[in-house]
């Protein structure tokens, strides 16, 4: 039998935003999503054939900083890790066996669970998953399709599923002015959070533009121009309503 390999865009070997502790993030190739505010557009496609790792290729690289990793653990985000799911579960599943700690930061674009061999795939995953985090892009279907590529009524369903099934997860926000800071959006949010009891935590990310460059490297227009940062005192007005509403 072939020995399945993940696409994998790159590595970072002392992550601390992503996921509790210091922790070695996989960078899967592969997005199914067109988010306008990406930063990393270079994870999206295949113009430049990713690198292919076996699971034991990628945690022999996280064995050499181990000691640094005890109280954190291996992350996978992307691009969309769902979109490699058999090398996502085995990745997760020899990493537990290893003792470590494992988080799946995913926009879950890819969750259907009306398809019975797929959801018994996302079974196996979670199980061998010790935290997800939940990219919610927007709350408002029409919105997310403008913002994304794609409708969000799968997204919104596998955080009900990931409720239904007890996982501890996280969800993030990015604030983006003008696109993602309405009042309406912000209370919608505070709704949503407030009737999930196993969300650790919320984060309400600032919009950035650090990703231009990537843009320009690539050969595709920005599609943000004319959009501003998102400030901290955006982001504290934003909390505000947030919180009004849980």
């Amino acid at each position: 039998m072939t020995e399945i390999k993940g696409k994998i865009h790159s590595f970072e070997s002392f992550g601390t935003v992503d996921g509790p502790g210091v922790r070695f993030v996989v960078f899967f190739s592969g997005c199914p999503m067109r988010c306008r505010y990406c930063h990393n557009p270079d994870t999206w496609a295949a113009k430049i054939p990713p690198d292919q790792y076996t699971v034991r290729e990628v945690l022999d690289k996280m064995e050499k900083n181990i000691p640094f990793y005890r109280s954190g653990g291996i992350t996978a985000t992307g691009g969309e890790p769902l979109l490699q799911m058999d090398f996502l579960t085995e990745l997760f599943e020899a990493a537990k066996a290893d003792g470590i700690h494992t988080c799946l930061d995913t926009s879950g674009a890819t969750f259907d669970r009306s398809d019975s061999k797929k959801l018994d795939k996302f079974q196996r995953l979670l199980a061998a998953t010790d935290l997800v985090m939940l990219d919610i892009k927007h709350t408002e279907n029409d919105e997310h399709l403008r913002l994304t590529g794609r409708e969000n009524g799968n997204i919104l369903d596998f955080a009900s599923y990931l409720e239904a099934c007890g996982k501890p997860f996280r969800i993030r926000h990015v604030l983006v002015p003008t696109v993602t800071d309405s009042k309406e959006q912000l209370a919608a949010l505070g709704k949503l959070i407030k009737g999930f009891k196993n969300l650790e935590s919320f984060e309400l990310l600032p919009y950035h533009d650090m990703g231009r460059v990537k843009y320009e490297a690539l050969g595709i227009p920005y599609p943000m121009n004319g959009v501003p940062v998102a400030t901290a005192e955006d982001v504290a007005r934003a909390k505000e309503i947030i919180d009004s509403a849980i």
